[in-house]
């Protein structure tokens, strides 16, 4: 029950994480997004998603890319967060009932491409719940469906 509830928590807060525009811009509209997870040393399959971005969206990247933490029974530090040269990092500890560390690096490489890694690392009392890595590479795929 613990692991889903950590699972569900980790899910939230980097569903948060939408993509988003670059100075030159990354192009709103429909993003395809390929993701794998690496828990153990083992890669699982990969996963498909979409994301439709609106031009509010892709007009800020650290702000649209950084994780917002919500955590239940748990306080959050600040975010520790930089942006330069098209590349995002940031840093979240939260301690509490659940102690949750998350740390992001993502590469806005062109205005139709993105490439990303998130780490997540959690524990309840003491006991280790997560630690995984997922990698993603996004490509713009068309503009938003009407």
């Amino acid at each position: 029950m613990v692991a889903i509830y950590c699972a569900a928590l980790v899910g939230v807060m980097l569903g948060l994480v939408p993509a988003a525009v670059l100075a030159d811009g990354i192009a709103p509209g429909l993003w395809q997004i390929i993701s794998r997870t690496e828990t153990g040393g083992v890669i699982g399959p990969p996963r498909q998603s979409s994301k439709c971005l609106t031009a509010k969206e892709a007009s800020d990247l650290p702000t649209t890319f950084t994780p917002v933490g919500r955590t239940v029974n748990s306080v959050c530090a600040p975010i520790d967060r930089s942006f330069s040269g098209g590349k995002l990092s940031w840093h979240l500890v939260c301690k509490g009932q659940l102690d949750m560390e998350l740390t992001g690096e993502f590469n806005f490489d062109s205005a139709h491409h993105y490439t990303g890694t998130v780490q997540t690392k959690a524990a309840m009392a003491g006991m280790v719940m997560i630690n995984s890595k997922d990698t993603l590479e996004a490509k713009w795929v068309s503009d938003c469906p009407q």
